[in-house]
């Protein structure tokens, strides 16, 4: 395995199961890290600093866009949220796997900035099954949850933009191939070069 961890961007409509797939591929592998966005709202009760998001003032966030500390950041219901370069960087250099979820217009900011992130796009069987899924819920109001399909057949404009497509349907065999994938990544011949190279050091003093 390459010494350097992988960054995973995870996309997918609302009510598409990104969640519970997360939950379930970190209780099950121990080399995977969320990554923790920087936001400009007030902590919830039970959020802490750190753990959920880095809560931060306009004024520093503002500052942080500046100086280009930020992957990737955009503007929900005035207030903002971003992905801190520091905290991946720091992750992937010890060697751990980062997975970002973040809609599509952000998974496409982080693969130019870097090119060799995996993005990965969560998806149901069906269209009928995810409407099903978001009335299941019980959360929401009908009119929410025809907002919440209409804005999923927006974003499924922009999937081919992905390297993969991940149907979740039984959340426990979705979780083997999420895992399988990204660990594949790792085996690309550009995420293998010094590999490739001490192997070809070998041969020649052989």
């Amino acid at each position: 395995m390459s010494q350097k961890g992988i960054l995973v961007v995870i996309s997918g409509f609302s009510g598409a199961g990104k969640g519970t797939l997360m939950r379930a591929l970190l209780e099950k592998y121990d080399n995977y890290s969320l990554s923790i966005s920087a936001t400009t709202r007030q902590p919830r009760a039970g959020e802490v600093d750190g753990r959920e998001y880095f809560f931060v003032s306009q004024e520093h966030f503002k500052s942080m866009v500046e100086s280009d500390a930020l992957i990737e950041y955009a503007q929900y219901v005035n207030h903002y949220y971003g992905t801190p370069r520091d905290y991946v960087e720091k992750q992937l250099s010890q060697g751990r796997d980062v997975i970002l979820e973040i809609e599509i217009q952000g998974a496409l900011k982080v693969k130019k900035k870097f090119p060799d992130a995996l993005l990965l796009f969560v998806m149901p069987p069906s269209a009928e099954e995810l409407k099903r899924r978001l009335v299941n819920r019980g959360t929401e109001s009908l009119e929410v949850i025809q907002a919440r399909l209409k804005r999923a057949a927006e974003e499924a404009v922009g999937i081919e933009a992905y390297d993969y497509i991940i149907i979740n349907d039984v959340i426990d065999t979705c979780a083997e191939e999420l895992h399988q994938l990204i660990q594949a990544q790792h085996n690309k011949t550009s995420n293998r070069l010094e590999f490739i190279n001490g192997i070809r050091i070998g041969l020649n003093q052989l």
